[in-house]
């Protein structure tokens, strides 16, 4: 008779939260369309010019044109985990709810940034420094900068209460982006064996222009992919909250 009459929990929408962000999910919108034709393509022409067109270095040869893909991909990490930083700040100060999904998002994007410059990283220093890893201070910083983005992404799954896990969230952002400044310095810092970050004053200008225009490529994908996780975190929470309504709804009517 007890567990006939036993009623399951329902969760309860957080208040703070549904006062803030009546969420729907984002209708297409017609630059987001057309940003998916244009980032790939953008930024495969821009690669396929650049590799082919540089001369190769003349300590490094054709290997050092991994760096058209290595270093716009740090620069599009940090800019990801700037996002982070700006929306999670947004997010306790307004407790808006997108604030929290284009913090996640961008949280997403720039971890996986931040694992292809490792890899690219790893790849590019085998032949050249005659290892895959060594604990260089911008090499642990940045692999610091990726697990701390990783247990970001972990920690969201540790709640199912949604201010809850926003407030975690943002927190462990905040945190994180922090550790952006210290990667950028870290080759002027610590001087061990990763080389100092190029600059147009060290670079050919053929190799800045490809440099930049592979960075803005990298930066006009990164928009794309955040646009897009972020459209999916909506659409996710819409449907957490309908089926939330719902099970309240039925709690009411039995």
């Amino acid at each position: 008779m007890a567990e006939s009459t036993r009623r399951e929990p329902v969760p309860q929408p957080s208040a703070r939260i549904a006062r803030h962000t009546p969420l729907v999910t984002p209708a297409p919108a017609r630059w987001l369309t057309a940003l998916t034709w244009f980032a790939p393509l953008f930024a495969m022409a821009a690669q396929a010019y650049f590799v082919s067109q540089s001369a190769p270095d003349r300590d490094m040869g054709h290997l050092q044109k991994i760096m058209y893909v290595h270093v716009p991909a740090a620069w599009s990490a940090f800019l990801a985990f700037f996002w982070v930083f700006a929306q999670s700040i947004r997010y306790l100060v307004t407790r808006n709810e997108r604030a929290d999904l284009q913090a996640a998002s961008a949280a997403e994007v720039g971890a996986v940034f931040t694992g292809l410059t490792l890899a690219l990283g790893s790849i590019w220093g085998r032949p050249t420094w005659g290892i895959w890893w060594t604990w260089d201070a911008r090499l642990t910083s940045t692999a610091v900068l990726f697990l701390m983005f990783v247990g970001y992404l972990a920690l969201r799954g540790l709640t199912d209460d949604p201010d809850r896990r926003a407030r975690w969230s943002a927190v462990v952002g905040i945190l994180g982006a922090l550790n952006v400044p210290i990667v950028y310095m870290s080759v002027k810092w610590w001087r061990t064996l990763h080389q100092p970050q190029s600059s147009p004053g060290t670079l050919d200008p053929f190799y800045t222009l490809g440099l930049r225009t592979n960075a803005v490529a990298f930066s006009f994908l990164l928009i794309l992919f955040i646009a897009h996780r972020y459209r999916t975190h909506v659409a996710q929470r819409v449907r957490e909250m309908a089926q939330d309504a719902a099970a309240l709804q039925r709690r009411r009517t039995t």
